[in-house]
């Protein structure tokens, strides 16, 4: 019997999806990259009309002569600014977020669905954003160190928002239920206690209801947290070797803590956005002409304010996408050390080609992808393979 063959076995694997169904994937990636853009864009002009309509302006005006107090002229201008940027982003969203994604068949979500969902995705981050942005504005009128300590306040949002989005948040979008009894809830189970994982953490969710994505997640924080894998994994057929393949790398990302990891990344980079915001609010208010602006710490120059922040996102979003796509890489080596499912983990990461484009450039790679590429992950999976005795053999 010839040796095993890595690099063969991952051409076997790459094959299994026709030129058609490659070239798909690429056209939906190369898409995605250009929406990068895009969006930056549409966002910045956004908040050019807001600022224009003089809105938040008058707003602010007409609180400080009516009973003036800075933490109720933050609250009332950060609601307006969430409000109108939703309902002027709206065009834009139903394109990118959902248009397009049924145009490529990976969504079979009505759009009466996705508005409704839409709108319940504003009225939340309309309440977090008046929470934030009050405690964010008292630091700027506290503190000229105030973008040192916005980080801080970034990361506790960050984790109670982490913490809470289970038991809160996602059941008004999905339901979530226990594994239910047989093959699968046994194969999860023994892997969960091997990998340390509470049982009653694994959990399914109606995923087809938004997106027909070969997904599972890892979500919440400490006693909140728990791993879902979305019913469209058992739509398009995993057997038990996929199951344990991708619940393993959840598993990973649960034991490993990444998403407290990824808080306080997120954290130190809006510590960076918001010192580049103090330093350069001023002529960036002049160019988004921000008529009646007195300043950083006015509350109606929020649109001149996160301008700056989307900006540097953009440019971060390279550092951004390393710190996932390293995590991702380290979820995949747990998973194969605990589950040693390399072909279970490799069938599944095909099927996930349908919107990731399995092989790009190295550069195209580190600018965009925050998962390593396909490609990439399957040759990981085949080399474990090639060193490491699978049941059975």
């Amino acid at each position: 019997m010839p040796p095993f063959d890595p690099a063969a076995a991952t051409a076997a694997y790459m094959a299994t999806l026709t030129p058609a169904e490659h070239a798909l994937a690429s056209a939906y990636t190369h898409g995605s990259e250009w929406l990068l853009l895009w969006g930056w864009l549409v966002g910045v002009l956004v908040y050019w009309l807001i600022l224009r309509a003089g809105a938040l302006t008058a707003l602010r005006r007409w609180i400080e002569r009516a009973r003036p107090h800075p933490w109720r002229a933050t609250a009332i201008c950060a609601a307006a600014f969430s409000l109108a940027d939703g309902l002027l982003n709206l065009p834009w969203q139903i394109y990118a977020s959902w248009y397009r994604d049924k145009s490529y068949g990976l969504t079979s979500q009505a759009f009466s669905g996705w508005l409704g969902e839409d709108a319940i995705s504003l009225a939340i981050s309309t309440i977090v954003s008046v929470l934030f942005f009050s405690v964010l504005y008292a630091l700027i009128r506290a503190t000229r160190l105030w973008w040192a300590w916005a980080g801080g306040v970034a990361a506790v949002f960050a984790v109670v928002l982490l913490v809470l989005s289970p038991m809160l948040i996602e059941p008004l979008f999905n339901t979530y239920t226990p594994a239910p009894p047989g093959p699968v809830r046994d194969a999860v189970v023994a892997l969960a206690k091997k990998a340390g994982v509470p049982s009653d953490k694994i959990t399914i969710y109606n995923g087809s209801k938004q997106s027909n994505r070969y997904t599972a997640n890892v979500s919440g924080l400490f006693g909140s947290a728990r791993v879902a894998m979305s019913d469209m994994m058992f739509a398009k057929n995993a057997d038990i070797a996929e199951v344990r393949g991708v619940v393993g790398h959840e598993m990973g990302h649960y034991v490993m803590h990444h998403v407290l990891w990824l808080a306080a990344a997120f954290s130190v980079l809006f510590a960076l956005a918001t010192f580049l915001a103090d330093r350069i609010f001023v002529p960036a208010a002049r160019w988004l002409h921000a008529t009646g602006v007195t300043g950083i710490a006015d509350p109606a120059g929020l649109p001149v304010l996160m301008a700056i922040v989307i900006t540097f996102v953009l440019l971060a979003t390279p550092i951004l996408n390393t710190l996932i796509r390293t995590q991702e890489s380290q979820a995949d080596s747990f998973s194969l050390r605990t589950a040693n499912e390399p072909d279970g983990l490799s069938k599944a990461l095909v099927k996930t080609i349908q919107y990731r484009a399995s092989s790009p450039s190295a550069l195209e790679e580190f600018l965009f992808y925050d998962h390593p590429s396909v490609e990439h992950r399957v040759r990981k999976a085949m080399d474990w393979k090639a060193t490491h005795p699978q049941p059975g053999t």
